[in-house]
């Protein structure tokens, strides 16, 4: 049986979160890290700092707008700096913090796990496709 909370905190700790519980705010850092334009960025970011420039080319598919909306996303939940170089024109460069550190290592299994499982999940959706079409 669920109980009511307020959206500021869940469970007996504050300091701790209740993911199967409704009201936790900690579904909304959940939504953030498990999105996969943040755990690309991440894993980007992961071994060294990146301009703006650099991080959309090293991640294709995703559009300028998708990238500045993650970014900010990340920096306010402070996972990310943004950091402006002094020169012309200027320039921006996105590092992760001790936070965005933190997160990267668990990230890199779940990137991990998504490449070695591949040819599973394919192989299971194919079986699944031929069996919903009889």
């Amino acid at each position: 049986m669920e109980t009511s909370q307020s959206s500021a905190s869940c469970g007996t700790n504050p300091q701790h979160g209740d993911l199967y519980s409704a009201a936790c705010p900690c579904r909304e850092i959940l939504d953030l890290i498990a999105s996969k334009w943040s755990a690309l960025i991440i894993g980007k970011l992961e071994s060294e700092p990146h301009r703006f420039g650099r991080l959309r080319r090293a991640i294709p598919g995703i559009t300028q707008k998708m990238l500045t909306q993650t970014l900010r996303r990340l920096e306010g939940d402070g996972l990310v700096t943004r950091t402006v170089i002094p020169a012309r024109p200027p320039q921006v460069e996105y590092a992760l913090t001790d936070l965005g550190r933190s997160a990267a290592e668990p990230l890199s299994a779940v990137r991990a796990w998504s490449e070695a499982n591949l040819g599973a999940i394919r192989a299971a959706r194919q079986r699944f496709m031929e069996r919903e079409a009889l």
